[in-house]
């Protein structure tokens, strides 16, 4: 499955200099928070693909005009033909405003989304938009990582987590790409980034070894005709 990832700053590739046929391929869109509503619906009806999304901490937007088209997955797992991807957007509260959390506040979070990928048989993706504290954060309190996310990752072990929030310029030793301990690779999406992920690297739709969920979403594609749902 090709999966594009956009997170912080509008690609000038995809948005202003955009031709056709440069989302040619592409089987999902994801964003990791902070980008322009308009900017995500321009990018799903040329993908032509589900977008999906969680919110940045400069996202107050979305509260008056959420990107139409687009799929929030704040706290949920979607399923994309056997692809499952869970979302925790926002960032670290360091002020006034929506999508910031503390650190307790975000545990709690990831506490009910640990508890749904029990139902699931785990996740492949997770979704934020905050880093892992010690993978790419920073010290200052704006840009600093959650811990939580870090027992999320041992737990839970997803293949990939992608994030945003530490944008290229703010640090010397930003890299795109990091490894958890857990096995889980760790991708900072400022921009933009593809991932080409193998069908044998995720379980087939219906096919997770978790009996409830397997039942569920070969009834969802029989009736709906189509290989995805949120959890």
């Amino acid at each position: 499955m090709k999966v594009l990832v956009v997170a912080d700053e509008e690609s000038k590739s995809l948005w202003d200099f955009y031709t056709p046929g440069k989302l040619k391929g592409i089987d999902l869109i994801i964003s990791c928070g902070d980008l322009s509503p308009d900017y995500l619906e321009f990018l799903v009806t040329m993908g032509n693909c589900p977008l999906l999304y969680v919110c940045g901490n400069h996202d107050a937007v979305y509260d008056r005009k959420p990107p139409e088209g687009c799929v929030c997955i704040e706290e949920m797992i979607y399923n994309h033909c056997g692809l499952r991807v869970a979302g925790l957007g926002g960032s670290m509260r360091y002020k006034f405003g929506s999508n910031m959390y503390s650190e307790k506040e975000m545990d709690s979070r990831v506490n009910r989304l640990m508890r749904k990928t029990k139902t699931t048989g785990g996740i492949d993706i997770l979704v934020t938009h905050a880093p892992v504290r010690g993978y790419g954060d920073l010290d200052n309190l704006p840009h600093r990582g959650f811990e939580c996310f870090d027992r999320f990752l041992t737990e839970v072990k997803p293949l990939y987590m992608l994030h945003g929030h530490v944008h290229k310029a703010y640090s010397r030793s930003f890299e795109k790409r990091r490894e958890h301990p857990s096995g889980t690779v760790i991708i900072n999406a400022y921009e933009s980034c593809t991932l080409d992920i193998p069908e044998s690297a995720y379980p087939q739709f219906g096919n997770t070894g978790a009996f409830l969920y397997d039942f569920y979403c070969r009834n969802v594609k029989k009736i709906k005709g189509f290989d995805r749902n949120p959890i």
